[in-house]
């Protein structure tokens, strides 16, 4: 209950001051340390990834059912992919935040151990401390850069689903399905670029995490 309480003021205090300092400090306090918080960080930011593939896999799904049209309901179809333009638009955004997230913890956390490493008096241990220090950034430069060219890979596809969702929007009659199909080829290859960098960065998520633990 003690702990509860403890984290619920820290969540407070996150919430009044807006500050991630102040947010590090509370949570240090009920003993949650910016290298638990990175760890954290970087699992979500994984999960969103997770999530944006299996998005975007559902985005393409609708777009080859869209192209596919014969007969029927066309603003039907058309409502469905805008959804799943939408969606994926969220997605993207989810996944742009957690990187952000990672990269604001992990700043702070280079920060400190740096800092730290003043105030050795042993010089093989605080020798030691620096290498693995070095370590984990070269780790961490991996991963960020990982997640970034995989959140690059995202845009691609959001702006050929937008011009399609709009082409479709003031063109809802059959004939506009042709002009789609052409489209179709270059945003499966977008979709899979997109699914192959994010993968790369889940595995170098998992990496990380398990060296940090």
């Amino acid at each position: 209950m003690r702990f509860l309480i403890l984290l619920l003021t820290a969540t407070a205090m996150i919430s009044m001051s807006g500050c991630e300092s102040t947010y590090y400090n509370a949570m240090e306090k009920v003993g949650v340390h910016k290298r638990d918080i990175l760890v954290d960080r970087v699992g979500e930011a994984k999960d969103a990834q997770k999530e944006a593939q299996e998005q975007f896999k559902d985005a393409l799904t609708e777009f080859r059912s869209v192209v596919s049209f014969d007969g029927g309901n066309l603003e039907t179809h058309y409502n469905r992919l805008n959804s799943e333009f939408e969606d994926s638009e969220a997605a993207a955004k989810e996944v742009s935040d957690r990187i952000n997230k990672v990269e604001s913890v992990a700043e702070a956390l280079f920060d400190e151990w740096q800092d730290e490493l003043k105030l050795y008096t042993n010089a093989r241990l605080r020798s030691d401390s620096a290498n693995k220090l070095q370590a984990t950034k070269r780790q961490y430069t991996a991963l960020i850069k990982s997640m970034r060219r995989a959140e690059k890979s995202i845009d691609p596809v959001l702006n050929a689903l937008r011009d399609n969702v709009l082409y479709l929007k003031h063109n809802l009659n059959a004939s506009a399905i042709g002009a789609l199909k052409g489209e179709l080829a270059g945003i499966d290859r977008d979709v899979q670029q997109l699914i192959g960098a994010m993968e790369k960065a889940i595995r170098e998520s998992d990496a990380f995490i398990k060296q940090l633990k």
